[in-house]
């Protein structure tokens, strides 16, 4: 499988990650011990069910060739195949990351991510 796998992370999250250059399992992650992820068709639903009302999000950006075996495709969400990854995420397998802004209808995509995920 080819393209981009997505993580949504708070942004104190975000700026850890990308000062330690490792993503900690934090929150759902560590209690399930692995790494969720959403394929681009699934970003807008998960932000919707996970991250209502909050804000100061960043959605990280992976290439699915570079995760290697430890990026599985496992039943999730109604039966659903969800990434997951099983191993410790760097900053140097980020392709893009994406700020994403809060209205009073919801979670904002900026265009770029938007067009990358279309």
């Amino acid at each position: 499988m080819t393209g981009d796998v997505y993580k949504i992370l708070p942004r104190d999250i975000w700026q850890a990650f990308s000062t330690e250059g490792e993503l900690r399992l934090h929150g759902v992650d560590a209690r399930d011990g692995f790494v969720h992820l959403s394929a681009a068709d699934q970003l807008q639903e998960t932000l919707q069910l996970h991250f209502a009302g909050h804000d100061n999000l960043v959605v990280a950006a992976f290439a699915v060739d570079g995760l290697g075996e430890g990026l599985r495709w496992e039943a999730s969400r109604n039966g659903v195949a969800f990434p997951h990854y099983y191993g410790v995420l760097g900053m140097a397998q980020v392709t893009a990351h994406f700020d994403i802004s809060h209205g009073p209808a919801g979670h904002v995509l900026p265009d770029a991510l938007t067009q990358r995920i279309a």
